[in-house]
């Protein structure tokens, strides 16, 4: 697994978190939103593969 993503992922999520109204140029909550959604289903794989495993 790469630590870095690749160009074309890395274009793709800094178009979806893009935002013109903001000083920084994205938009803080929906990239919040996005890494917490992601953490979850990482959790919910996780106890998935750990029940398969017992």
């Amino acid at each position: 697994m790469s630590s870095q993503p690749s160009a074309k992922d890395y274009r793709r999520i800094a178009r979806e978190i893009a935002s013109d109204a903001s000083p920084v140029g994205i938009d803080a909550k929906k990239t919040h939103v996005m890494i917490l959604y992601k953490l979850e289903e990482i959790e919910r794989r996780l106890a998935a593969l750990e029940a398969r495993a017992r």
